[in-house]
């Protein structure tokens, strides 16, 4: 069948479905992507970002059809009835019946891992200037993270942090007294974040990432490595193996993008790696800029997304379910 004939037989069914998802899962679908392998070289790429999108489509009408289905379930309730809904008050949400949002439970989770490291938990700001968010961090004047199609800004100029890594530059400077005095930076920045992105099931223009700071005389990529190493075997529960390779970000030099094995979790066999997040050595003019002296003090920093670790470790197919407000979703938790 044909990519436009899949199409229209796919969302007439996923109106109809009873689960919306296992649309899906259809055997139409499947077999679109089981034809790109018998495309010649040159039509495989255009006919693979028809189907991927064809995809992406019906996951946003069915994230519309379960919208309107939850919301046509919910009852009515007269809020101005004294006495409730057939002259009895309505039950009332007590701290056993409710829940936590699964992000603030794990957010938890991370800061304790870390904390048990020997790491200090400061919390980011939703509101930033220029300056912390590239100024102090050795981006460039004409770098493209400043252009407005990146980074949101407010009338007033003030940013909304791209990344946990706008607490940089304070954490640094707050922490100079403890390097002066013999001792050491570590510091760890769980905050949300907001990226002007395209939404989908792995994209979210507002979500939290967790950013890493370790200053010292004689701090060492093996020293990172090995901290975010202990994180990702405690998180996830079991021994495992990691990588990298080169990155580039610009307050971190060298850069490297971290991976790790696929945890038997989620089926890893030891065969796949997961890339979870930059990281690297602080930039020496990040230390300058913050009043430390790169010649006597070394530094590595790491961030990452937390929506992903969640993801992972919970089998999560689509991150817009974190935002959602979805009762049925929170309730899993």
């Amino acid at each position: 069948m044909k990519i436009d004939e899949v199409k229209k037989l796919l969302m007439e069914r996923v109106k109809v479905a009873e689960d919306p998802r296992s649309v899906l899962r259809a055997k139409e679908l499947r077999g679109l992507y089981g034809e790109i392998a018998k495309l010649p070289a040159e039509e495989r790429g255009g006919f693979g970002r028809k189907v991927n999108e064809l995809k992406v489509e019906l996951e946003g009408m069915i994230v519309e059809i379960e919208a309107e289905r939850e919301s046509a379930a919910v009852e009515a309730i007269d809020v101005t009835a004294p006495m409730g809904v057939n002259g009895k008050l309505p039950e009332l949400m007590t701290a056993e019946s409710s829940s936590r949002h699964p992000l603030m439970v794990e957010i938890e989770r991370v800061a304790d891992i870390y904390q048990k490291m020997g790491f200090e938990v400061v919390e980011s700001r939703q509101l930033d200037d220029d300056f912390h968010m590239f100024g102090a961090l050795n981006f460039p004047d004409g770098h493209p993270a400043r252009d407005g199609y990146d980074t949101f800004r407010t009338s007033e100029g003030f940013i909304p942090p791209a990344h946990t890594s706008t607490m940089q530059y304070r954490v640094l400077t707050a922490g100079r007294e403890k390097l002066e005095a013999g001792g050491q930076i570590a510091v760890v920045v769980p905050g949300r974040v907001f990226r002007n992105e395209d939404v989908d099931a792995t994209h979210e223009h507002t979500f939290y990432q967790c950013e890493g700071v370790f200053v010292s005389k004689d701090a060492t990529l093996g020293q990172m490595l090995g901290v975010l190493r202990e994180f990702f075997e405690t998180y996830y529960g079991q021994k495992l193996k990691i990588r990298t390779q080169p990155g580039y970000f610009p307050f971190t030099e060298p850069s490297l993008e971290f991976a790790i094995e696929k945890p038997a979790s989620l089926g890893g066999k030891g065969d796949g790696w997961l890339e979870m997040l930059g990281c690297g050595m602080i930039h020496p003019n990040v230390l300058k800029t913050a009043g430390i002296d790169p010649e006597v003090y070394k530094g590595f920093a790491w961030g990452g997304g937390i929506e992903r670790l969640v993801m992972l470790k919970y089998g999560i197919d689509d991150i817009r379910w974190f935002e959602s407000g979805k009762l049925k979703f929170l309730k899993e938790f």
